[in-house]
């Protein structure tokens, strides 16, 4: 693997990290648009740094069930505490903006909802059903949570025929309690895995940020397990700590520590490695399948 420069996070940000300022005429009117039709984008709730460019390509992601969480990972923008209500007319806002927008793939993910029995997953799938029903032709990826475990939860939402199940593990199993507490690695695997045994036509995707600690060898052993779990599709992109109550960065990847990492992971078996700087587990989702 390079081993070139990487300031930790008292240095200052390599100038690969910095992405161009949201600009654009889709950009404007998807924020305009989701403004109106209040609704929630991971985009702008977990400050992407990508927004722009993904809006401009006509892809956005889409959070539903409100944009409070009920878990405080460690390394997460969106905000913690009391969930909202759930609002049943959520999923036809969500595909009237996909048509108004004319977006050819919609990313849906959420917040963990554990108050919830099934952690959000009816939504899920209604949201899936409404954007088929508006726009047939747009393909609809869906980022879940672990829903607690629940495979009924999970069954729900493949029922509704996603043209992508995502679900991320985020870290190496030893970071968990620091970055993912109240997340279980090996949760996380089993629902991939069930994921796969229930409609194994339906593309599976997992991702992990880096720079929080984890060694190359760490890396390489969450590639074999996901790949094990029959996880098709890998995401790969550097931790940004959204602020000083977020857990500290350890280090930044180059852009040629990312493409050794994807080759890497061609190499363990993934049907499409999709790693760099600033990618994120919807960025050029479009792209991956």
């Amino acid at each position: 693997m390079y081993d070139g420069p990487h300031p930790g996070p008292a240095g200052r940000r390599p100038s690969w990290l910095r992405a161009p300022a949201p600009v654009g005429e889709n950009y404007r009117r998807l924020k305009q648009l989701v403004t109106d039709l209040d609704l929630h984008t991971v985009c702008e709730s977990a400050a992407c740094p990508n927004v722009g460019d993904c809006w401009n390509r006509r892809t956005a992601t889409f959070m539903i069930l409100g944009n409070v969480c009920t878990r405080r990972c460690g390394f997460c923008a969106v905000q913690k505490g009391a969930p909202l209500d759930v609002d049943y007319d959520e999923p036809r806002r969500v595909a009237e903006a996909v048509a108004a927008l004319g977006l050819r793939y919609a990313v849906v993910t959420s917040v963990n909802r554990d108050d919830r029995r099934d952690g959000g997953a009816e939504l899920f799938a209604l949201t899936i059903e409404a954007i088929r029903k508006r726009v047939p032709e747009c393909r609809v990826e869906v980022l879940v949570p672990d829903f607690m475990g629940s495979h009924q939860a999970l069954e729900t939402v493949l029922a509704a025929r996603p043209d992508v199940l995502n679900h991320n593990v985020e870290t190496v199993p030893r970071l968990y309690f620091d970055v993912r507490r109240g997340s279980d690695y090996e949760r996380s695997l089993d629902m991939l895995r069930h994921a796969k045994r229930t409609a194994p036509e339906i593309p599976a995707k997992s991702g992990m940020m880096l720079g929080l600690g984890e060694t190359e060898e760490e890396i390489v052993d969450v590639m074999r397990d996901l790949h094990a779990h029959q996880v098709d599709i890998l995401t790969l992109g550097q931790y940004l700590r959204p602020s000083r109550d977020h857990v500290a960065i350890h280090r930044y990847y180059s852009p040629q520590e990312f493409f050794a990492l994807k080759r890497v992971g061609e190499q363990v078996g993934f049907r499409h490695v999709e790693a760099g700087p600033l990618v994120r587990s919807s960025y050029h989702a479009d792209a991956c399948v």
